[in-house]
């Protein structure tokens, strides 16, 4: 009994923490399949947490229907699609070790550089096709293999300084897609399944009630704050998944 409300308990704090990640707020999201994992394999709560993730982004994507930018989609989601393929045909070859630990490094500089600097921020750069195609597709893959698509999208989108809710608007509706590009080979592979799927339409609600919650804070937290606390955040988890890789 105690061991069923333990793992509620986390299952709904994950939920949660999924559906703030979708209204907007930095990061949070990803910490999901951690706290969930700390009472399931990641890849069990990868697979239970992914139907939550579909639904919370419907409500995300209402919430910031008009606040996104149309060429990174058009750039990432595609690009995306392939880093998915590629995860799905290589599921038994990659090493999970080895893609944390790359996904960890490279938000970790990138964050590491971006805290650093000093004097007025540098000028924004253009959404540029190469790069984009690039960060995209590791984007899919990464996401695909442990939702740890954070990181290299944001060192892909940050650099543009995009507006605060064009940022979190555009970061919903990619991820949206992405996910559910994730669901059929996810349920070929076995990681979603019948059971795993009552299970999650329990832990809809608390995550719909968060999206809420993460737009309500979004909304008010000044510009400036946002970006810094995106940085910070994006940090803290690419240092979490670089130790997660080294405890594998």
């Amino acid at each position: 009994m105690g061991g069923e409300i333990g793992f509620w308990a986390l299952a709904v704090l994950a939920a949660a923490l999924v559906g703030m990640g979708k209204g907007g707020l930095p990061v949070v999201g990803m910490l999901g399949v951690p706290v969930l994992a700390l009472r399931l394999p990641a890849t069990e709560a990868a697979g239970l947490l992914l139907p939550v993730y579909i639904a919370s982004d419907a409500v995300g994507v209402w919430a910031y229907r008009r606040a996104f930018d149309r060429r990174n989609l058009a750039i990432l989601v595609p690009a995306a699609a392939v880093g998915i393929g590629f995860g799905w045909a290589t599921a038994a070859l990659v090493p999970e070790r080895a893609v944390l630990a790359l996904v960890g490094l490279i938000g970790a500089v990138f964050a590491g550089m971006m805290l650093s600097r000093r004097g007025p921020p540098p000028a924004a750069r253009p959404a540029r096709l190469l790069p984009g195609l690039v960060w995209g597709a590791v984007t899919g893959f990464t996401s695909f293999v442990s939702h740890a698509g954070g990181p290299p999208y944001q060192v892909y989108v940050l650099p543009q300084r995009l507006p605060k809710a064009v940022f979190a608007g555009t970061t919903t509706i990619c991820f949206a897609a992405v996910n559910l590009m994730k669901l059929p080979p996810y349920w070929a592979l076995g990681l979603v399944s019948a059971d795993s799927l009552h299970r999650a339409a329990l832990l809809v609600v608390p995550a719909s009630v968060a999206v809420f919650l993460g737009l309500w804070l979004v909304r008010r937290l000044p510009e400036r704050l946002f970006f810094r606390l995106v940085t910070w955040a994006l940090l803290i988890v690419s240092l979490r998944l670089l130790w997660q890789a080294a405890a594998g």
